[in-house]
């Protein structure tokens, strides 16, 4: 994954969006924070379903905006992963909500990764060495995205 940082791509449809967030799953480290920023609709679930396929995750993966975490099981585990964290801080409305629901645990995972969709709420709790995916609207069903190591940029 760390050698995607600094790359773009265009992504055409929801179905090369699943297959490239199941290319992205596949090359996943244990400790891996993956940050999914984007407007509404860009996609960012989409990936996350992906990236679950990549990992052989046969749930349904949907975003927890709701229950703001959804935790699957890796079996077998891919590449010492053996579970997946998905947030989605999108309803917050104050970084002092983060730790309501143990927040910190997710940006350390020892043997799982965690993707967290709407970043930007968390203000600056989050790791300088998480992986931040950003993902833009580039004409009729495309999207554009860049891999950037957060320390290098901003959300």
């Amino acid at each position: 994954m760390r050698d995607l940082i600094g790359t773009e791509r265009i992504i055409a449809g929801d179905r090369a969006m699943r297959d490239f967030g199941a290319e992205l799953g596949r090359l996943l480290d244990p400790g891996d924070v993956l940050l999914l920023h984007g407007d509404l609709g860009a996609g960012k679930t989409t990936l996350s379903q992906g990236i679950a396929r990549g990992l052989g995750i046969e749930q349904a993966v949907t975003s927890p905006t709701f229950t703001l975490v959804a935790e699957y099981r890796v079996e077998p585990p891919v590449n010492g992963i053996e579970r997946l964290a998905h947030l989605d801080l999108y309803r917050l409305t104050d970084p002092a909500e983060l730790d309501s629901f143990g927040f910190e645990e997710y940006l350390t995972p020892e043997a799982g990764v965690t993707l967290i969709e709407w970043p930007e709420r968390a203000a600056n709790q989050l790791p300088a060495e998480a992986i931040l995916i950003e993902i833009t609207p580039d004409g009729a069903d495309q999207r554009r995205i860049a891999i950037r190591q957060l320390g290098a940029a901003t959300t």
